[in-house]
């Protein structure tokens, strides 16, 4: 069954925008064209694709097609670009998923020579490590960084490296909240830090190292990865802050690590739909050369921290 590209565009700008309106002034046409080949592709499909009322958003059928459509146009651009006997001025729009930490530090370092060189426009879509296999699986992104091993169907998964991450506080909130060394008790009654409700550092480093529950300490809940860090150097909380950025905080005295050898080794794998795209080659090969210079190796953490 051959899918109208333009019913697609459609679809895709709707859900991108989150706005009916906003979609018809991407694509430069009407409000009305927009609604009109969404409709025409429902009923083609025989499935709701959008929810109208607001927040405007995909189906689990419109995620699915929305999937294709990115696939699709991958592809074309590429042909394009291939087959073309002059520059290219446009540009090649790639979404990723990833975590902020990752987004923080070596992300940028690693795509930065291939965004300029292929004339790429970043949709970055951030969230924790644990959950951004999701976005891939729903068809928001062509790859994302996680720490799950596992494979999806139609999807590749190649390993990148490992992010040691180390309860970290300002010498002023370890003498205010452990003026008798950092135990237990002390968790009970000093702020931590996490990112969001998702992330689960925090809760697995407790547990593990001072058999704490979640529902046993209180939490800032910090959505930024640079805001996270600041906290604790103003000694507003403690948290799990990653060597990349952790060792320059410990460096100039702004933290401490609270407690010297014990750490959650958590490990990042690029999971990618495998198309045989060169861009995607191309991004891969760029990842993998980037984290063997900012991450460490497998074999240095015998213990992993998955999901």
């Amino acid at each position: 069954m051959m899918i109208d590209l333009r019913q697609l565009a459609a679809l895709a700008a709707v859900v991108e925008e989150c706005s009916f309106e906003r979609a018809a002034q991407r694509l430069h046409v009407t409000q009305s064209a927009v609604s009109q080949r969404i409709k025409q592709l429902e009923e083609r499909l025989g499935q709701v694709l959008v929810v109208r009322t607001a927040p405007i958003h995909a189906t689990e059928a419109g995620q699915q097609v929305l999937k294709h459509y990115r696939q699709i146009s991958l592809l074309e651009q590429e042909l394009h670009q291939a087959l073309s006997q002059q520059d290219i001025q446009g540009f090649t729009r790639v979404a990723l998923g990833l975590n902020a930490d990752s987004l923080e530090t070596w992300f940028p370092d690693a795509v930065a020579s291939l965004v300029t060189e292929q004339r790429l426009l970043l949709d970055l879509k951030v969230d924790d490590q644990d959950v951004t296999h999701q976005l891939l699986k729903n068809g928001e992104v062509i790859g994302c960084i996680t720490s799950s091993p596992k494979a999806m169907p139609g999807c590749l998964c190649v390993p990148l490296g490992v992010v040691p991450y180390r309860c970290l506080a300002s010498p002023a909130y370890l003498a205010r909240h452990f003026p008798e060394g950092v135990v237990a008790g002390g968790f009970r009654r000093a702020p931590v830090a996490e990112y969001s409700y998702k992330d689960q550092l925090q809760n697995r480093y407790l547990q593990q190292f001072f058999g704490l529950e979640a529902h046993e300490y209180s939490r800032h809940r910090i959505p930024s990865s640079s805001a996270f860090c600041d906290l604790i150097v103003r000694g507003l909380a403690c948290g799990m802050v990653p060597d990349q950025q952790g060792w320059g905080m410990i460096e100039a005295g702004q933290a401490v690590d609270m407690t010297p050898g014990r750490y959650l080794a958590v490990p990042l794998y690029w999971h990618v739909w495998n198309l045989g795209s060169r861009l995607i080659r191309q991004l891969t090969e760029a990842l993998v050369t980037e984290a063997k210079h900012q991450l460490d190796p497998f074999d240095a953490h015998p213990v992993l921290t998955h999901p």
